[in-house]
């Protein structure tokens, strides 16, 4: 009977180290087309919340500065307020606060430029060395990202990792075989391998 309970707890016991071992990551979703780098330079040059902006009106200094897209996706600008700037190209939004100033009265012929000087942060979650919050530059792979983050601990897995991409709700798994971009604002989670 006391060799019976022991046995109960002895399975127990590793069951629950077993499920301490489990982690969920909500949806995953495995992405079997090839990554074109391409596509991750594509989604980088739209604006997006987080990113700062130098916007430069050509002979009027007093607007010419550094603007935040904000949380919701806006840029407040002096005079004319705030104007969508997230999900739309540079040159549009440009565009777009020339139309503002021009339709304002403010400005007459009003030449407006917008540069990206720093874009979303992406993150590196998990098993490397050094987790947290890395600047984005142009160029990225998962590999670079968790070089940035200090490399992959021993735990790690070098299979497979999630990325999951701004405003998306679903990780997707990428094999670690070929270089897969990084965008601006991407949570990068290096999975534990197990054995």
């Amino acid at each position: 009977m006391i060799g019976r309970y022991v046995r109960l707890t002895i399975v127990l016991l590793a069951g629950l180290q077993l499920a301490g071992c489990y982690t969920d990551y909500g949806p995953v979703e495995v992405e079997t087309r090839p990554v074109s780098v391409s596509t991750a330079a594509g989604v980088a040059s739209y604006l997006q919340a987080g990113d700062k902006v130098r916007i430069t009106v050509y002979g009027e200094e007093s607007l010419t500065a550094d603007y935040d897209v904000n949380p919701a996706g806006y840029v407040s600008m002096p005079l004319i307020g705030a104007i969508k700037g997230a999900g739309r190209t540079q040159t549009e939004f440009g565009r777009d606060i020339a139309s503002r100033y021009r339709r304002g009265g403010f400005l007459q012929d009003p030449n407006v430029t917008v540069a990206v000087i720093q874009f979303k942060p992406f993150y590196v979650l998990g098993e490397a060395t050094s987790p947290g919050e890395y600047p984005f530059r142009s160029g990225l792979t998962v590999h670079t990202a968790v070089a940035m983050a200090g490399g992959f601990t021993y735990r790690a897995s070098k299979s497979f990792v999630l990325i999951r991409h701004t405003g998306e709700e679903v990780w997707k798994e990428y094999p670690l075989t070929e270089p897969v971009p990084i965008a601006p604002g991407d949570l990068i989670r290096v999975r534990e391998r197990y054995f």
